[in-house]
């Protein structure tokens, strides 16, 4: 199997369904995949996905990764409990070719959002590693080798353990051997800067930091949830801040447009929360803006941190690195450039969140090429509501 364990995820996807257990339980929702490849043809590949997601759904949870949750403290006992009962049910999941789009297919993922919010990354997985595997080539172990040892050489010119990296890379990686073996190379030959990663499983077995707090999905849903659509970022971030007291500190930025985000990130939530995470949009202008919020709110931005995670390489997490030294606090998590670089073009997939209760919801993110087929009379009306530019 592709997948062996529940806990081959990101992070964030327990502690957003924490939240839904203890505040949105009846939650209804629906997500939808897509490509962003132009020329990928996943169609024959269909049953062969169906297998490895039939196979998901027959995992349980074991009583040593239920231990290891219960190790940290931002995951309530209830919540482990609920884990205990948990598995995937396959009614909820539907994969099918497009039949008017030759090449494409189509993943609608419709439930309670309670039990279906633990598809997305392992079956984003499943998809990268069923392409690859019947792509007819060797994978290049040696090549991703030597990739990978001249991106950490490249870190490791900086002497500063402030520079820090963590690996984002499990829903579009190469293969899940693949990622492991990343992940002892940047824990054995980059210590200094290496961090931790966002996959739980991984974090248990190798002894290093599991990482994350919250996606776009949360907020998306917190549009159809909340009591008034121009306040859903503000219930959202109300909710976490309820849940967690204090932990899991760092906001999503990039939900219905930077603009919009820094108009609710108001004096409380600046002193509430450690950090945003960027992840659309030019990164640079989006510190500069971000750190000068900071100042306006007669907050220290070096109290602060400033979590990248778009598109992510090396290089440009060094030239983040410089440009905001000494100005705020930096990490990076990078993804695919890490666990899927051997030479091939990566996949460009995506799961999101379209409806809530029964309505659209959508992201309005700040970079042009990151679009989905949202209902385009919602997303022009949450433009309106928010005061979000074309």
């Amino acid at each position: 199997m592709i997948i062996p364990s529940l806990l081959d995820t990101d992070l964030y996807k327990f502690t957003m369904m924490q939240v839904v257990q203890h505040r949105f339980a009846e939650a209804q929702v629906e997500y939808r995949f897509k490509c962003r490849n132009p020329v990928v043809d996943l169609s024959p590949y269909v049953a062969e996905i169906e297998d490895e997601i039939r196979g998901l759904c027959g995992l349980r949870f074991k009583q040593d990764e239920l231990d290891y949750l219960r190790r940290w403290r931002f995951f309530k006992s209830d919540f482990v409990d609920l884990l205990g009962l948990f598995r995937l049910d396959q009614r909820f999941i539907k994969v099918s070719r497009i039949e008017d789009s030759p090449g494409e297919i189509d993943i609608t993922i419709k439930g309670p959002w309670l039990h279906t919010i633990l598809f997305e990354v392992p079956v984003l997985a499943i998809v990268s590693e069923v392409y690859y595997r019947n792509k007819g080539q060797a994978p290049d172990f040696d090549e991703g080798r030597r990739r990978l040892a001249a991106k950490i050489a490249q870190a490791n010119t900086i002497e500063s353990t402030d520079f820090r990296i963590a690996d984002y890379g499990t829903r579009r990686r190469f293969s899940r051997e693949w990622q492991g073996e990343v992940l002892q190379s940047l824990k054995r030959d980059m210590a200094r800067h290496f961090v931790g990663t966002s996959n739980v499983r991984f974090a248990m077995e190798q002894g290093v930091t599991p990482l994350g707090t919250m996606a776009h999905e949360y907020l998306q849903a917190c549009q159809a949830v909340g009591p008034r659509l121009r306040d859903s970022q503000s219930f959202g971030f109300n909710m976490w801040a309820r849940e967690y007291r204090g932990d899991l500190g760092i906001a999503l930025s990039d939900v219905v447009g930077f603009d919009a985000f820094l108009r609710d990130f108001d004096l409380f939530f600046c002193k509430l929360f450690d950090g945003v995470r960027h992840d659309s949009g030019d990164p640079f202008g989006w510190g500069d803006k971000l750190i000068e919020h900071y100042q306006r709110m007669r907050i220290d931005p070096r109290s602060k941190i400033l979590v990248f995670s778009d598109s992510l390489t090396v290089p440009l997490a060094m030239r983040l690195y410089e440009y905001f030294k000494g100005r705020v606090q930096t990490s990076f998590g990078i993804g695919t450039n890490l666990t899927n670089d051997l030479g091939y073009e990566p996949l460009q997939i995506v799961i999101k969140m379209t409806r809530c209760n029964g309505q659209p919801v959508a992201k309005i993110s700040d970079e042009p090429s990151k679009t989905m087929d949202y209902d385009p009379s919602y997303v022009k009306y949450l433009r309106e509501v928010f005061q979000v530019g074309n």
